[in-house]
Order: C-alpha cells, then structure tokens, then sequence
C-alpha cells in the first residue's frame, strides 16, 4: 500500500496536481480519522480527498463509516454510498466512478472492440472493484455475469466470457485453458507468492496465470504494470474533474434556489402567526444553493448562520452586483415599511423575476421591540422569520457589542483614575510588575515604548521621563467621546454621573445617552386605488424613476413584482452616484448643505457642545467623514409639530457624535434623544412565555 501511495503521490506531483498525504498513527481512534476526514471535507482549497485502504490501525474501526464519511463531491475514488448509489442507478455522468473499475473500461475500450452485447464475466464482488466494474459495464451494454468463491463451475463460466474481469485476490487461479481464444482479460489481482530467484524471495502475480493465458488472449494485462499505473491515471482525472466542477460552480450566474411557496390567507393574519406557519429552509441548505462552502458558514441552530468575512477574499473576482437602498420619511408612529418593502422587494427580485437577490437589514434592538413596536422584522407575507429568533436575539451580536464597547468605556475610566491617583513611580511598579526578581515588559508594553519612539526592552534601563512617556496616556476627559451604551429603552439613563462612590476618590464624570436604534414598520391596506395613483402621480412629476402599487405585505414577493421591475429598470441605467457635498469640505459646511438643500432650513446652529466636537474631531482627522444626521422622523424639520415642506427655519445642532468603524459623523438635531423613553404602556406588557411550549405570546 505504501507503493501505491507513493505512486499516487508521484503522479500528482508529475501532472501539476498539488498532493498531501496526511499520515495518522497507529494508534488513531475511529473518531480521530473521522475529524481529520471531515477538516478536509470543510476546506475549500481540497478538491480530492480518498482514504488508503485497509486503515491500518491498533483500534478496530468501522472502514465503511469513514468511507461515507468523505464529502461525495470530493470523493475522487468513488467509493461512497452516494457515489456508488448513482453508479448503480447509471447515473454516470453525474458521480465519480472509483479508479481501478475506470481503468479496466478505459483498457477495454483501447482494444476497440465493442461492448454492446458482449459477454463479460467479473470474478470477485468487492465494492472497490468486482462490484462497481459489473455497474459499469452493464451500462455499457454488456451482457455481465459476476462470479465469486462460491460460484459452481467457475471455469466453464469464464470459458463462455468475451471479456473477463478479475478481482478476487487468488494468485493465478485462473488458467490459460479456462480462457475464450480471443478473449480480452483484465487481471486487477495483486497476489505474493514465493520465488526463490528473487533476492526479495517474493513477486507479485495476478489472478491469471499469465504464461498460460497470453497466447489465448487477444489482449490481457501484465501484473504489475498493467491495471495499477491506470487505476493512478482514472484517480488523477477523477481529481482534475471535481477541480474543474468546483471552478464551474465558482462562475456568476443564478443561484439554484428552491423557494417556498406562500399560502396566503384572508384576512391577513399577525406576523407571528404567519411566521409560525412557515417552515425555515435550514440555514445551511441556503448558504449551499447560493454558493458559500460549509468552511464559510457559522451556524447558530438551524435557521441563523454567520459569513466569514474570508469569503469576501474568494468573491473578489467576480463582479459586483447592485446596492438598491430602501428608505422614507415622516413616517406613523409605527413605521413607515422600510423593512417590509425591503423584504417584499428582495422576494420578488428572487422568487419572481429569478435575480440573485439579498436582503440587508439590521438586527432588531430590544428597545423597539419592548417599547412600542413589538417587533422590527417586516409584515405580513413580508417579513423575517422565525420572528421570535430575528426580533429576541439573533445571534446575540448586539449583546456582544454592548459588552465589548462597555469594556473599552471602563477601561479608559479606569486608566484616568489610576493616572490620577498614583506616582509615575507607583503606575510603572504596578504596570510592569517584578516577577521572579525581574520586571519584564510584555508584547504589548513593547509595541507602545516603540510608539514613543522609545527603542528599549529592559525596563530597568528607562530614564524618569521615559518611565513618565510610557505610564501616562494624559487623557482630557474633555475629549472623550466614546459613551457607555445600552440596549434598552431607559429613559433614566440619558445623563447619568459617574464616580459617584467614595471609593473613587472623587473622581466623577457626567455621560449622556447614546444607543444602535432601529426603524420602524407598517402593518395597513385600506388605502383606495385613487389614492395611490395619485401619489404614484405626483411622485413621478416630482422627478422620480418610477412609482408603482405595492401589496406584499397581503401577497408576499408577487405584490412586488411590479416594484422589483422598476428596481431593476433603475439599477440598469448609467450611474452617476456622488455625495450631495464634496466629502472634504468642513463639517460644518456639510451640515449646512444637507439643511439647505434636503430639509429646507435657512441656516444651521451650532450649540456649544456640538461645535466643541466639531474643532476635536477636525484635530482628531475625522472631518472628511460622511454625514449621517440624526433628527425626528416626523418632520423635515427638527420640530415633530412641523408638518408638510417647512420654510424660515434654522436647524439647531445640539451635538455631534463620531461612529469611527461605520465610518461617518452624526448630528443631533434638536432635542433628539439616542436612547427613548418607554411609553406609559410599553409592549412588554403583553409579552410573555409559553412554559409548556417554549413560545414567546406578543409579538407583532
């Protein structure tokens, strides 16, 4: 068996084929080989994985189990269930036929003769090679008989063969006089007996007596030599062939998706009711029909998964698809639809016009959900589900965040007080402590000295004003903009002092709100045709693309069919996207366009915190960020009371926050508040758990 590695190995590396062999002790568990099997199957840079028979191991292990444990489409031997299934059922152009069975047909079909009704006998019935070799050539249209140990008569069935096939492991046990004159043999034995002659004192034989068969055979292979160097090449194009697959499967073109149909019910039932009558597709069927490997998906249950962002490394290549974006104004209370048309839109893009079509929305937050939403997942026949899952948790990322960003708010507090209650001398003893008799500085400490241009490792060679570089991050509390967040409608929370225990020596600051909210919804169908031609009407004076009658909040995708055409009309056209301002002119300046031109304002007002943040974030570098500008939805103005298209305003801008990783600046407009209220009957009041059943009762 090492030889026959070392072949195949060496005939990959001849072709180009890049090959490891992955080599397990003796003393590997069937759990263990399975692991390693299956880390192959997860990696997406392997196209070929077979396993060397026998497994050769101190500990019994179920061979047929890590077998079928190999991923089908890797399976370049041919060897599993699935491939052998789809073998048996002729199904050869869609499955691996294993190696040795493959290069018999190829030997025979050199010869030229043909195999349409001709008899062909197979000795031996293994799965490696009698028993797929009579599925082969019985789809060739031969007429086949497979014999083994306890077949009577054994030489006057192989007298009557035209072609003869051996696999049984009994050395010479055919003979020349049992053979058909003219008959084609393929001898895939490998049997060692005695040879004296030898200076191993061993050779290795076939299953024909070969002396005895060569002169009655019109073709017949030598062992070795024969079927082995085929059984190598068949392996070699078997591995080029799932190659070649996975690079076909890599090109653009449409997702197989297999969508579900809606059964849509009049009236209109509740979200949850109609989300609990959907069954999810598995998260991890979908990640395959749209083309993600299993290596790239996290999964969390069976309805929620995570991308790995490596995936964006494999997809350079191919191009880029449209970014349609869905937004609105002066919305209900509730929402206006944003999510709803979101998910509408994506469906009719999918299901109904056949586009490769994805829906990005956020994640809702608890503070929409348990104040005066209920929910933030979509509507009706349009919307997330499970709802329970996308509305409660998800994949628990908001919490995670929270937690992350609470840490880094603690650990800058924590930092100024320690800076401001101990000596230089005190933070470098507590910072670098002495262990073992030394102090040594750790990776981190290493990378900051370096930072202040400090080129030393022994902290026992630092001067005073070097060990006063590296203690003190003199932090002016003045300029710290990163606030502590919550994800919880709590209005007691919106100024709040810190430090406050005597244990803080005093040390107290004052932190204002601020919080990743989430848009709104809207659950209606009572407006008449005469209405909504009209807007649709005065839209399209208005200078819009198109406007177009929605329902899929009643009727799922196909009520937004007629929107996704538009959307498609659109997204086709030439584009010439630009901010509304040129992204290096001033903050303020930007600010003061957006006012102008989108809202209406005469003129913007700077309050005093909000021009503070603008002269710190100019000094910090973040002036050429983009505006995102947060101000009441009810109007285009900052006053909710202001409704219509309001004129002779100056929008006052109380404070201006930096999201950094996002990416943009956002002013608050107003008395805009980053973390609202609960109402005087918040949802929560009618949320509650099913013990029995495990359902959450109240949602939307």
């Amino acid at each position: 068996m090492l030889t026959l590695c070392f072949m195949k190995l060496k005939a990959a590396a001849e072709i180009g084929i890049s090959a490891v062999h992955v080599k397990l002790p003796r003393t590997a568990t069937e759990n263990e080989v399975m692991r390693r099997v299956m880390e192959v199957n997860e990696d997406s840079k392997i196209h070929g994985l077979i396993v060397q028979l026998p497994l050769d191991s101190v500990h019994t292990i179920n061979t047929e189990r890590i077998i079928n444990s190999v991923a089908p489409e890797k399976d370049v031997d041919g060897l599993t269930c699935i491939n052998a299934g789809k073998l048996a059922r002729g199904d050869l152009g869609d499955c691996f036929i294993p190696c040795t069975p493959n290069g018999c047909m190829e030997l025979i079909k050199q010869t030229g003769v043909s195999l349409a009704g001709k008899r062909a006998v197979v000795i031996g019935r293994s799965k490696i090679v009698g028993a797929p070799m009579h599925d082969l050539l019985l789809w060739n249209h031969a007429t086949v008989l497979t014999c083994h140990s306890k077949t009577a008569d054994l030489a006057s069935e192989v007298g009557k063969a035209d072609i003869l096939v051996t696999g049984i492991g009994k050395p010479e046990m055919v003979r020349g006089e049992w053979l058909k004159d003219g008959a084609i043999v393929i001898d895939c034995g490998i049997n060692t007996i005695t040879d004296s002659s030898r200076p191993s004192g061993k050779r290795i034989v076939g299953d024909v007596h070969y002396d005895s068969a060569k002169d009655k055979a019109a073709f017949i292979t030598p062992v070795p030599g024969g079927v082995g160097p085929m059984t190598v090449a068949m392996l070699m194009q078997n591995t080029v062939l799932s190659a070649k697959h996975f690079l076909q499967a890599q090109e653009p073109g449409k997702w197989n998706i297999n969508y579900t149909n809606l059964n849509l019910q009049r009236p209109v039932p509740s979200d949850v009711t109609i989300s609990r009558s959907c069954v999810p597709k598995p998260i991890e069927c979908l990640a395959e029909e749209v083309g993600l490997f299993s290596d790239e998906v996290e999964l969390y249950g069976r309805t929620k998964a995570k991308v790995q962002l490596k995936t964006i490394d494999r997809l350079q290549a191919q191009p880029d698809g449209k970014y349609v974006v869905v937004t609105g104004i002066t919305p209900t209370p509730l929402g206006e639809g944003k999510s709803t048309t979101t998910i509408g839109l994506v469906q009719a893009l999918g299901a109904h016009l056949k586009l490769n079509a994805f829906a990005c929305v956020r994640q809702p937050s608890q503070g929409p959900t348990f104040g005066i939403k209920g929910g933030a997942a979509g509507g009706g026949y349009s919307q997330v589900i499970p709802m329970e899952e996308f509305n409660l948790h998800l994949t628990g990322d908001i919490h995670a965040i929270t937690a992350a960003n609470n840490l880094v708010a603690a650990a800058i507090d924590a930092r100024m007080f320690h800076e401001a209650t101990q000596s230089d001398k005190a933070l470098f003893n507590r910072l670098v402590p002495m262990t073992g008799g030394q102090r040594k500085f750790s990776p981190v400490q290493i990378n900051r000295l370096e930072k202040q241009g400090i080129k030393k490792t022994d902290p026992s060679t630092l001067t005073e004003e070097e060990i006063t570089r590296f203690v003190r991050l003199d932090i002016d509390p003045e300029s710290i903009t990163w606030q502590r967040v919550l994800d919880t409608n709590d209005r007691f929370l919106r100024k709040i002092t810190i430090g406050q225990s005597p244990t803080e020596k005093g040390f107290t600051r004052t932190l204002l709100d601020d919080v990743k909210l989430t848009d709104h919804r809207f659950r209606k169908v009572t407006d008449t045709k005469a209405e909504l031609d009209l807007i649709c009407k005065l839209a399209k004076e208005a200078g819009a693309f198109d406007a177009v009658h929605c329902s899929h909040w009643a009727d799922g995708g196909a009520g937004a069919a007629d929107l996704a055409r538009a959307v498609q009309k659109a997204a086709d056209l030439p584009n010439s996207f630009k901010f509304l301002y040129d992204i290096e002119l001033p903050i303020v300046d930007k600010i003061r366009i957006i006012a102008q031109k989108i809202y209406g304002a005469d003129d913007i007002e700077l309050l005093p915190e909000a021009q503070h943040k603008v002269d710190l974030y100019s000094k910090q570098g973040f002036a050429s960020l983009p505006i995102c500008m947060a101000k009441t939805h009810l109007s285009l103005s900052h006053d909710a009371e202001k409704k219509g298209v309001p004129t002779g305003f100056v929008l006052p801008i109380r404070d201006i926050r930096a999201s950094v990783g996002a990416g943009f600046l956002y002013p608050l407009v107003g008395t805009m508040p980053t973390i609202p209220g609960l109402p005087t009957r918040p949802c929560f009041y009618d949320i509650d758990l099913d013990t029995e059943s495990g359902e959450v009762h109240g949602l939307f």
